[in-house]
């Protein structure tokens, strides 16, 4: 029997890839001199919930949260991560906000 490799990227490599990705899709943002959005703090990044792409900014930490972890993957299913729109979870804002409110 053979052993199918997976075509997927190791999980640090699609992290950076997210990171670099979820900006501020769509707001008139100003830039620092790192072209990092002013608004996001250090240490968080921006995702975009539910069918009105509602902007939250997050922290980078609940990226190794499990849960988190279950949500990424399901946006990577759906919409995968090739693409300049920012990092949209595919659930509506209420679960996204109830599931949020317990990883604080």
């Amino acid at each position: 029997m053979a052993i199918k490799k997976s075509n997927k990227l190791p999980q640090a490599v699609v992290l950076k890839q997210i990171l670099k990705r979820c900006s501020s899709f769509g707001k008139k943002q100003t830039y620092n001199e790192e072209g990092l959005p002013d608004d996001v703090p250090k240490g968080h990044f921006a995702v975009y919930v539910g069918e009105n792409r509602t902007r939250y900014i997050i922290p980078i930490s609940w990226l190794a949260h499990p849960q988190f972890q279950s949500l990424l993957q399901r946006a990577e299913e759906e919409f995968g991560f090739n693409h300049d729109t920012g990092l949209t979870i595919p659930c509506d804002e209420v679960a996204f906000e109830s599931l949020t409110s317990m990883m604080r």
